[in-house]
């Protein structure tokens, strides 16, 4: 199983690490939110880009991007633009999609990058990334339902096989029995499949315990709410840590 090692944090190794999103509209409420989630014990700060207002203005993105960067330095940063069809919140077209994630990986400034699976534009972003030594988390979101394990198991897959340095995937339950499958596909690719890191998760209320008992069933990462959450179910990242070495110290 390969290690991803982005400074000193090193995914796939461990306990769980914290992945805590940024959701700011403005810089301002961005600066804001940095200030508060520095007093968390986190390990990588995502910015989730598709709540920028001036998101569509890669010049003023570039420069948010900078400022971010220096106020969270040396906090490994993941920038992801969550588009709308997998939850996001701003509707723009493939081709710019696949333009803003190009040039935020050639600013250097980011170390890890969100690419969606079903991007139709997916292999020249990779190949891009591979140009800029962005390492690439590769992600699936399922708002709806939870498909088949061996639909989960293969959309992970497919991500590997597509070069991503970690995969991921959240789907909805709507039953205790749809955290079973989920977690279920997780050890299954985990033990049998997967040779980089996973990261999954059962998102609302019902999959809570996906996201804490995640090193159970080998998944690799977990994301917590700072001053906001990014999606159903995350919990505060400042009860995120401690719950995650509990589960691993016993």
């Amino acid at each position: 199983m390969k290690v991803v090692s982005i400074r000193d944090i090193h995914i796939g190794k461990g306990i769980p690490k914290v992945i805590v999103p940024i959701m700011g509209k403005t810089l301002e409420e961005l600066l804001l939110e940095i200030k508060t989630i520095k007093q968390i014990n986190l390990d990588i700060v995502e910015w989730r880009a598709d709540l920028l207002g001036d998101i569509e203005d890669l010049t003023k993105v570039k420069q948010t991007l900078s400022i971010i960067r220096e106020e969270l330095y040396p906090i490994p940063l993941l920038f992801t633009f969550r588009t709308h069809r997998e939850g996001g919140n701003k509707i723009i077209e493939d081709s710019y999609y696949e333009t803003l994630l190009v040039e935020m990986m050639k600013t250097k400034e980011i170390d890890l990058i969100d690419v969606e699976l079903f991007s139709p534009n997916v292999n020249e972003i990779m190949e891009s990334a591979k140009e800029n030594d962005v390492k690439i988390i590769m992600s699936n979101h399922d708002f709806e339902k939870t498909p088949e394990k061996e639909e989960i198991v293969w959309r992970l897959r497919e991500m590997q096989e597509l070069g991503a340095h970690i995969v991921k995937i959240a789907v909805m339950p709507s039953n205790p029995s749809d955290v079973l499958t989920l977690l279920d596909a997780t050890h299954t690719m985990h033990s049998l499949f997967a040779d980089r890191p996973i990261i999954t998760m059962s998102m609302a209320s019902t999959g809570v315990i996906s996201r804490l008992a995640g090193e159970v069933f080998g998944s690799a990462a977990t994301f917590g709410a700072g001053v906001a959450s990014s999606a159903p179910g995350q919990i505060p990242a400042s009860n995120l840590k401690h719950i995650l070495e509990l589960l691993h110290t016993n």
